[in-house]
């Protein structure tokens, strides 16, 4: 299915207000993670960690009881079940800008937002929209309600990986942010060239809890232990306003936070990441036994990808929330919540990371 550019941005934005499901019984508990002792087969690939495999407690609990929770309920991340995943290398980091424009100097490649748009794919607009671009996040200079983020969210002609906020933008400075304007098929095309692929949604949970069981973010649960910021979100009046106090305004520099006990850095804000599942807000519902561990879930098949916001579109997981997350609208940079986007769309917090077979 395609849409036209003005609907881009309003499809990739809506990632709140899921059909509530059925939580099993005991579905908030969460067990202790239990790590294979399998050691690492050899030195670790240039860039990349050892992720020992194991078993652990897959899900998100409501979290609007919590400080900082959000008022969102969360309610596609439950049941909260028992994930066994074997272990698997992961980029230490999110793919930056020199690591992608090593792939493209390589191969040629052309991502999703720098092709011409072809007017059979775009029924009714006029030619002159039909150029090539992608999703930016545009805040407003004043206060406004949080219930349409077309109010934060714009279609930019000419922008892509190379110009982050349009053609008057270029990655000068930026060799080490993370490369954005990612959809789904331009990760993966990168992954196969460098040998790897994209993970899992439970491959890309295991690690980011980095061995801790039922933790808010991956190194704890207090959002800012001493006082301190240990992700790149947003702090100050969500859209209008951002204070920066973690730093930052936009992206972050890769490794600009602490790792987390598998040492991965960025496994909570900075941008989002895009997982090999495609996305159904009932999964785990369909996934989950009540006679011990699923093991390696894959997510449902594509054809069965179903989001009750844009029924017919299907869509991949996205994890870890970005710097645009903040409990005022989006609090999915907490462990175990999801996210999602249409494959061919990206947008100026959308990026990726990979894993290899060992």
């Amino acid at each position: 299915m395609r849409v036209t550019p003005a609907s881009r941005s309003l499809r990739l934005v809506l990632l709140a207000g899921l059909i509530p499901l059925i939580a099993l019984s005991g579905a908030d508990l969460f067990e202790p993670t239990v790590a294979d002792d399998r050691p690492a087969p050899g030195p670790a690939p240039a860039g990349m960690v050892w992720i020992p495999g194991g078993e652990f407690s897959l899900g998100s609990k409501d979290p609007r009881g919590d400080l900082c929770g959000g008022n969102e309920p969360m309610d596609d991340a439950r049941p909260i079940h028992r994930v066994h995943v074997d272990a698997f290398w992961m980029d230490r980091t999110e793919v930056t800008n020199a690591d992608f424009a090593g792939f493209v100097a390589a191969t040629g490649y052309v991502t999703v937002a720098e092709r011409p748009l072809r007017p059979e794919d775009f029924p009714g607009v006029p030619l002159a929209s039909l150029v090539p671009g992608s999703v930016v996040f545009t805040p407003p200079d004043h206060a406004v309600p949080l219930d349409n983020p077309l109010r934060w969210w714009s279609y930019v002609p000419g922008a892509s990986w190379r110009h982050p906020e349009g053609p008057d933008s270029d990655l000068t400075g930026r060799a080490h942010h993370p490369v954005v304007h990612i959809a789904y098929e331009d990760a993966e095309a990168y992954a196969r060239w460098a040998g790897k692929r994209l993970p899992t949604e439970a491959e890309w949970e295991f690690a980011a809890r980095g061995g801790l069981a039922g933790q808010a973010y991956p190194w704890g649960n207090d959002l800012t232990p001493g006082d301190r910021w240990q992700a790149n979100i947003w702090q100050g009046a969500f859209p209008a306003q951002n204070s920066a106090a973690d730093g930052t305004a936009g992206a972050a520099p890769v490794a600009s936070f602490p790792a987390n006990p598998y040492g991965l850095h960025d496994m909570a804000g900075n941008v989002w990441e895009w997982c090999s599942d495609w996305y159904r807000p009932d999964a785990y519902v369909r996934q989950a036994r009540a006679d011990g561990a699923v093991r390696n879930p894959r997510g449902p098949a594509p054809a069965d990808s179903f989001d009750p916001q844009e029924p017919g579109l299907p869509k991949r997981v996205q994890r870890g929330g970005s710097f645009l997350c903040t409990d005022q609208y989006c609090t999915r940079y907490r462990l175990g919540t999801r996210g999602k986007g249409a494959p061919d769309t990206g947008s100026n917090h959308v990026g990726f990371r990979c894993v290899r077979e060992p």
